[in-house]
């Protein structure tokens, strides 16, 4: 090991001479505490290192001590219902090594090393495997099968493959290579700042269902996509978040809660347990890795949070697994990188954000996609990065917000004032957009029905058209309006309010398939088709307004997917009580 001195210390940056045989991003253990730390500058002998630990109490003269590796985590079965720090602590196992607050130099590994594991091999000896091939099965957790690639960078011929109980660190055959035979174990280790490889990225041709209807029929996110939610405090960032890791069709839910506030992290790891997986019925931690690292914790520790996190997504994804990768907050990773780069006294950038701030953050959703993974079977993977931005006072003009639109091809605002009227999901339809609806449409119209691209496009149009016209509302009232424009009010406020307004909480409308999502859509333009008919043939508007049906299209979200096709019959109600108004007309004429 190399050993240094420490010259300097700067809050959670130390400086420390004697490095001459350092590199860049190496692990070193500073004092005589051995704190976690990485150096992230090179001048000479001298190198710069943020701690990822407390660094009070440190002086000069200190040794630090470089590991020679870079930071890494440890991929293995255990990691599943796992609730880890920001460098890939299990917080559960330190709580009950040392007490509720996290000591100082505390060495844990992420991954138990005594625990054995039931490993079924599903390859044999004799068999040609390269990386990413798949030797055998664990069955982790009753929603999770662990399956044990081969490392990168071996390949050969499998000598010996056994069956049977192990640990991680245990033998469970030998592959031949062409350096020798080499022992093949359960853990693998992986630098958080490289991204995983594969074979070939795929197009984002399948939504990730969500099941809310905002995000499935107006803002859709592929399966390998990347989307971005920045809204200001209490527009309900945290509740969509949670919606999306239970309701989101994805195998494996990595959440990464980056420097968020100590009470709002706590509810976080309280509920998280407690929420069930709606389609097995098990808690939904049965299939989810969570990092928690709070505001409190220190700084360095938030910006490998993010890298900790989605190089699980990638390993998981590695398997053939859909993840569904969500960090909250990327702004509290951007501060932590805008306070380090300020002791590191570099030039700053708009707002004080480092120079660099765009491409860390490109480099971070660049890592999600739909993949065809190492290893011969040719099985698909992918892993959607969805990240949360909490800019200061909502302002969409902050450099984190513009930094991530750059490179994530959803965008769902949140908007304070929609919060305040009670309407949630607090997405606005004006401002938010997808750059996936071209490559979706296909899909939709084959898995869901031929007319959903359009019907979304028409619904958006009625949207725009009442913002325009609320403009005139203001000025000269409703009732200036011709019925034509009065229609188009009524109807953009019966798709806010009967389809885009969502109860996360209600047993029945928490969720909506697409084909529900259609047919709820359908009812209200078939309606509004009707009304513009009898329009024409003379009927007043505030009857057609005052039409029973409208009660009937209200209510049909809280129709169960049951009985779903219900739905279909208020269409005929829609045409009976028209084709009555009208008949009553001509008689009163």
């Amino acid at each position: 090991m190399n050993e240094g001195r420490i010259v300097k210390i700067s809050g959670p940056l130390v400086v420390a001479e004697g490095m001459t045989d350092a590199k860049m991003f190496d692990v070193v253990r500073v004092s005589e505490k051995g704190l976690i730390g990485e150096i992230i500058e090179l001048r000479g002998d001298r190198a710069s290192i943020q701690v990822y630990e407390e660094t009070g109490g440190l002086g000069p003269g200190e040794p630090v001590l470089s590991t020679g590796q870079t930071l890494s985590v440890e991929l293995a079965p255990g990691m599943i219902e796992s609730i880890y720090d920001g460098i890939q602590r299990p917080l559960t196992v330190i709580r009950e090594k040392v007490g509720d607050y996290i000591v100082r130099g505390v060495h844990v590994p992420a991954i138990d090393r005594d625990k054995k594991w039931p490993f079924t091999p599903t390859a044999k000896p004799g068999d040609i495997v390269g990386p990413g091939d798949l030797l055998g099965v664990i069955e982790e957790t009753v929603l999770v099968a662990h399956r044990i690639m081969v490392p990168p960078g071996i390949e050969g011929k499998i000598v010996e493959l056994n069956e049977g109980k192990f640990t991680v660190e245990e033998s469970i055959g030998r592959i031949e290579t062409g350096e020798g035979v080499k022992d093949i174990c359960m853990l693998q280790r992986w630098p958080v700042r490289r991204p995983r490889p594969f074979k070939k990225k795929l197009p984002p041709v399948e939504p990730l269902i969500t099941g809310q209807r905002v995000i499935d029929a107006f803002f859709p996110v592929s399966k390998g996509g990347t989307a971005c939610i920045p809204g200001p405090f209490g527009s309900g960032k945290t509740v969509i978040q949670h919606q999306l890791a239970k309701w989101a069709d994805a195998d494996i839910v990595i959440f990464i809660g980056c420097g968020e506030r100590g009470n709002e992290m706590t509810n976080v790891l309280m509920e998280f347990p407690e929420l069930k997986d709606p389609r097995s019925g098990e808690p939904l931690m049965k299939r989810t890795v969570m990092v928690a690292n709070t505001s409190n914790m220190p700084v360095a520790a938030r910006e490998a949070s993010v890298y900790t996190g989605i190089t699980i997504g990638e390993y998981f994804r590695d398997m053939g697994y859909r993840v569904a990768v969500m960090a909250d907050s990327t702004s509290r990773w951007a501060e932590a990188m805008r306070e380090i780069s300020g002791r590191l006294e570099e030039m700053p950038g708009e707002e004080g954000y480092p120079a660099y701030l765009g491409t860390r953050i490109a480099e971070f959703y660049e890592r999600a996609g739909k993949v065809i993974c190492l290893g011969s079977d040719q099985r698909e993977g992918a892993m959607t990065v969805i990240g949360s931005v909490s800019p200061p006072g909502g302002d969409l003009s902050d450099p984190v917000v513009q930094a991530t639109l750059r490179v994530a091809r959803v965008f769902w605002s949140l908007e304070d004032l929609l919060a305040f009227q009670r309407h949630f999901p607090a997405i606005s339809w004006l401002n938010s957009y997808s750059l996936y609806l071209d490559e979706l449409e296909e899909y939709l119209k084959r898995e869901v029905d031929e007319r959903m691209p359009e019907e979304r496009r028409r619904a958006m149009r009625l949207l725009q058209q009442e913002a325009d016209l609320q403009d005139v509302v203001k000025l000269i009232g409703v009732d200036a309006l011709s019925p034509e424009n009065r229609l188009i009010l009524i109807t953009a406020r019966s798709i806010r309010e009967d389809f885009l307004h969502q109860i996360a909480f209600d047993e029945v409308d928490t969720y909506t398939s697409l084909k529900k999502q259609f047919k709820l859509l359908n009812i209200i333009l078939v309606m509004h088709d009707a009304a513009r008919e009898a329009l024409t043939h003379g009927a007043p508007i505030d009857k057609l307004q005052g039409l029973r049906v409208r009660e009937e299209i209200a209510r049909a979200k809280y129709t169960p997917e049951s009985r779903v096709t219900e739905i279909d019959r208020i269409k005929e109600k829609i045409e009976a009580e028209i084709e009555e108004l009208l008949k009553t007309e001509e008689i009163d004429a």
